[in-house]
């Protein structure tokens, strides 16, 4: 795929890269990741406003307001601002609702633009497909670049549906085939997710650029495991399995549940074993969202099973401490934070072998990546692993090998030279026309 081609600054001339329009239609960077429609994409826009910043790139968040509390606009970080836009009822708007009020949050994000000087925005980066389609409309208003995340596609997750989720509308289909075709530039996090975007939307290759998310490598480190089990109440000979994330049919929590349930059937396992399930209920799984421990007590292993709720990142940080291994059983993924995270920490990984997990765990020297669903086949692979005490201390050196591969100050100046090439080819472009209608006007 195409790299981003660097733009140098004229002295003395306006750097055409100074502000960055980001939209968050569904969510907002301020919200606890873990539970709601928070999740990594939260994390991600954090993380690279952030950098942005640091950068000397100035960064507004655009996000629906949920209550009328929220002011208007919020600091996020030195440079970030977030911006709450009214739009539709501030409680009880399900993400799948929000269609309705795209027109609204469009009306909103413009409005806000219009009370600074014309051009007040070098860029607009959408994130999901509802953000794309906002974005769309402000980049055409303000004649910049529109650089868009998909983050997940419905295509791909219809593809990988779990038996008990229900498929993407053919509206979201739709919807994400024009940002696809709208923008200047879309964004990639694995070579896996280019190639999905070409072949199941039509991208245009030269527009796609693969740039790797990142993980926090001065928050996620390694610690003192018997410390953090004595503060966490867990038993130093625990053998701890950790799952972090949304609980949702899509992140297939239930598969480490069910896997541990015949891990617990094994001679001497059952004393030991652990499973942690960090978040909250999300997305199809709000339908039912005590299924999880209904499982567990239907299994018999209600008293292995400990939820815990989402948390603040240090707290998080202590969870992956505690585990001997952090299991990502997702029937789709992106990219898969949470498995970076827990590698930085020094703590192995087990996850699914589909999209970006791949390449966020290094199968066999940070981790293992395991096909399928199937819990029995889950439960060999991690009782060979809860076996091997040694072989896992293998995997956790070769897992902060691989973190360290992954920093966001990476990504940052990934996304900076992309802004840029963008800018460059919108302005190579305008300048063709202009110079292609003077000479058709010409005597």
């Amino acid at each position: 795929m195409t790299a981003a081609r660097a733009m140098y600054v004229v002295p003395g001339a306006r750097d055409p890269l100074q502000r960055v329009a980001v939209l968050s239609v569904h969510t907002s960077p301020l919200d606890q990741p873990g539970t709601g429609d928070a999740g990594g994409m939260n994390v991600y826009i954090t993380e690279l406003a952030t950098r942005l910043a640091e950068r000397g790139v100035e960064v507004d968040v655009f996000t629906r307001a949920t209550s009328s509390e929220l002011p208007p606009a919020a600091p996020l970080a030195p440079g970030v601002t977030v911006r709450h836009v009214t739009a539709g009822p501030y409680q009880g708007l399900a993400k799948e609702d929000l269609p309705g009020q795209l027109c609204a949050v469009t009306a909103g994000v413009l409005r806000v633009e219009a009370m600074r000087p014309e051009g007040w925005y070098d860029v607009v980066h959408s994130h999901y497909w509802l953000s794309g389609q906002v974005g769309w409309l402000a980049s055409d208003r303000w004649n910049v670049p529109l650089v868009h995340s998909m983050h997940t596609m419905a295509r791909v997750k219809n593809l990988t549906l779990a038996a008990d989720d229900r498929p993407e509308p053919e509206g979201r289909v739709i919807g994400e085939q024009q940002v696809v075709g709208a923008a200047d530039r879309l964004v990639a996090n694995t070579e896996s997710e280019a190639g999905q975007l070409v072949d199941l939307y039509g991208a245009d290759p030269r527009r796609v650029a693969v740039v790797h998310p990142g993980v926090d490598l001065d928050r996620f480190t390694p610690g003192d495991r018997t410390l953090v089990r004595a503060h966490l109440g867990v038993p130093q000979d625990a053998l701890v399995l950790l799952f972090v994330g949304r609980i949702q049919p899509l992140k297939a929590p239930d598969v480490l549940v069910r896997a541990a349930a015949l891990l617990a059937q094994q001679p001497g396992l059952r004393e030991r074993l652990q499973v942690v399930i960090a978040g909250g209920p999300s997305g199809s799984g709000l339908a039912r969202p005590r299924a999880l421990e209904e499982a567990a007590g239907a299994l018999g292993i209600a008293d292995l099973v400990r939820f815990v709720p989402p948390m603040d990142r240090d707290r998080l940080t202590d969870w992956y401490r505690c585990a001997d291994l952090t299991v990502v059983p997702s029937h789709s993924e992106s990219f898969g934070l949470v498995a970076l995270e827990s590698q930085a920490c020094g703590t192995p990984v087990v996850a699914a072998r589909v999209g970006g997990l791949g390449t966020a765990v290094a199968d066999g020297r940070s981790g293992v990546l395991v096909d399928g669903h199937d819990p029995e086949r889950w439960a060999r692979v991690l009782g060979d692993l809860l076996a091997a005490p040694r072989r896992r201390a293998v995997l956790a050196r070769g897992a902060l090998a691989h973190a360290a591969g992954f920093g966001w100050d990476a990504t940052a100046d990934a996304h900076v030279a992309l802004y840029r090439s963008a800018i460059a080819e919108r302005a190579e472009r305008a300048a063709f026309g202009a110079g292609t209608l003077r000479a058709a006007l010409a005597p």
